[in-house]
């Protein structure tokens, strides 16, 4: 059991090692990349089969118990999000071996990338703040060098305004670590959730660290209003870097608010959990709003990232069992079908060679197969029915209204509206309108295939959850009570101590 814990961090570790190791055989990095990708997703199904089976399991590295040592820990929540990055990393590798240039290769992609899959895993499975710090690091790190590898202007200045904005992140979560330690003594979360418990902690003090961090995880997540960082920089790289980080960086964001306020910050929830409830709607009208006014194919996707992290904050300011599996459903639907849209804007940009929409148009005539893929997440991302959006976004509705929150639920709606809208402009002008120039770039059988591949089984994937919801459902309800009632998580971790 333990090795299931420690295999989705040590597997792409060792898959960055081995490729370092080809450095200069490109080929043999592609073939070693594509093989770690596919053993991370074993092991992750491997993990969510095991959890959903034997229930929360927890691992103390080096023996020591928690809550002294490093703790690793699966729960529900945390081993859908590790199987999740798992696809996310086997579909965007696939696309890369069709898509990134020799040259950026030889600047190590394939290593980074693969350590960028390693810091998501470890964020999803630690058990303690520190080591959260810990990993949140290594994916800025690594996600800042994916981000300017190649070193074209966009890119450079993309990633100064990505780093600059993140580390000031990082600044205040290792602010309130520090004084959370000072103040209790202890960063293992179980631990925390016991210690705060203690009436002669500081109520108000807590409160204060818990603000603390909803900022700076908010930050990562690109809640409102600190969200200006993605869409300046998320249209600058290539699509299978751009892809990964829409599908996965601002989710992990939202792990930590979810996880930490449902586990540690949970003794003032009319201020903690009601400031994120309007948060949430706050950052689903500016992110549609934004997107409504781009002319730009990857800059209305990277507003629209934006717009649906505040779905997944409604889930949590509301804070209800119904309204929790709702952002699990939809972290779920959300990061495969954003991730699949990228890689369409990737293919859409391998074709026309620009991603204004003014200047795309055609592409239903000559790759209708492409136009259909696009519109598969695309309705899905909008909230058709009966694809995974749909349901994701009934449950959170639902949710509203047996709390009584209207004024959500009608944010919620509307922002709905709107990214039809959307994504209707998209759809015509990037596919159905007359193109103004129609020159594509020639594409070999093999490369149009590996573009395709990694796209039509994500799609896929979006419309097996809409058609058979009921599986992903009892595993969201499932991992909202885990969350509502930390006691077995508690338990787990520290081996039975009160």
């Amino acid at each position: 059991m333990a090795s299931l814990l420690v295999l989705p961090i040590v597997t792409p570790l060792g898959t960055a090692v081995l490729a370092l190791f080809l450095w200069r055989h490109r080929r043999a990095q592609q073939a070693v990349s594509l093989l770690g990708a596919a053993a991370l997703l074993a092991w992750a199904v491997a993990l969510l089969l095991s959890v959903s089976r034997d229930g929360i399991q927890a691992t103390a590295i080096g023996n020591w118990p928690a809550p002294f040592g490093i703790t690793l820990v699966a729960d529900l929540l945390s081993a859908m999000m590790v199987t999740l990055a798992a696809i996310v990393g086997a579909a965007v590798a696939v696309y890369s071996v069709a898509t990134i240039d020799a040259r950026r290769e030889s600047f190590g992609y394939h290593p980074i990338f693969h350590v960028l899959l390693a810091g998501v895993c470890g964020a999803f499975l630690t058990g303690d703040l520190f080591n959260l710090y810990v990993w949140f690091e290594v994916l800025l790190i690594s996600s800042f060098v994916l981000m300017g590898l190649g070193g074209e202007r966009g890119q450079l200045e993309g990633s100064v305004k990505y780093v600059t904005l993140n580390l000031l992140s990082s600044a205040l979560f290792l602010a309130a670590v520090g004084v959370l330690y000072g103040t209790v003594g202890t960063l293992n979360m179980a631990d925390l959730a016991v210690a705060l418990q203690d009436p002669r902690v500081d109520s108000r003090l807590t409160l204060a660290i818990a603000l603390l961090l909803l900022v700076a995880f908010g930050i990562k997540a690109a809640m409102f209003p600190v969200f200006a960082w993605l869409p300046a920089s998320y249209h600058t790289p290539p699509a299978a870097v751009a892809a990964v980080f829409a599908g996965l960086l601002t989710k992990v964001g939202v792990y930590a608010l979810v996880r930490v306020f449902t586990l540690i910050f949970t003794h003032d929830t009319g201020v903690t959990h009601g400031l994120i409830l309007v948060l949430s709607g706050l950052t689903m009208v500016s992110g549609v709003l934004g997107a409504a006014a781009q002319g730009e194919f990857r800059r209305v996707l990277s507003f629209h990232i934006i717009s649906q992290i505040g779905y997944m904050l409604m889930g949590l300011g509301l804070y209800t069992r119904l309204a929790l599996a709702g952002t699990v459903f939809y972290l779920t639907h959300h990061i495969i079908v954003k991730t699949n849209l990228f890689l369409v804007s990737g293919i859409v940009h391998r074709l026309k060679g620009t991603l204004d929409l003014a200047s795309l148009g055609g592409l239903y005539r000559t790759r209708p197969i492409l136009a259909l893929l696009f519109l598969v997440p695309a309705l899905s991302l909008a909230g058709l029915p009966p694809l995974s959006g749909f349901w994701a976004k009934l449950l959170l509705v639902q949710a509203g209204l047996e709390a009584e929150s209207y004024s959500i639920v009608v944010v919620a709606l509307v922002v709905s509206l709107l990214t039809l809208y959307s994504m209707t402009k998209l759809w015509t002008e990037a596919f159905w309108k007359a193109a103004p120039d129609a020159a594509e770039a020639p594409l070999s059988a093999g490369e149009w295939r590996g573009l395709l591949l990694p796209v039509a089984a994500l799609a896929l994937l979006t419309v097996v959850l809409g058609l058979g919801v009921e599986p992903v459902l009892a595993l969201s309800l499932r991992a909202a009570e885990q969350l509502l009632n930390p006691a077995e998580y508690i338990r787990v971790v520290l081996g039975g101590r009160p």
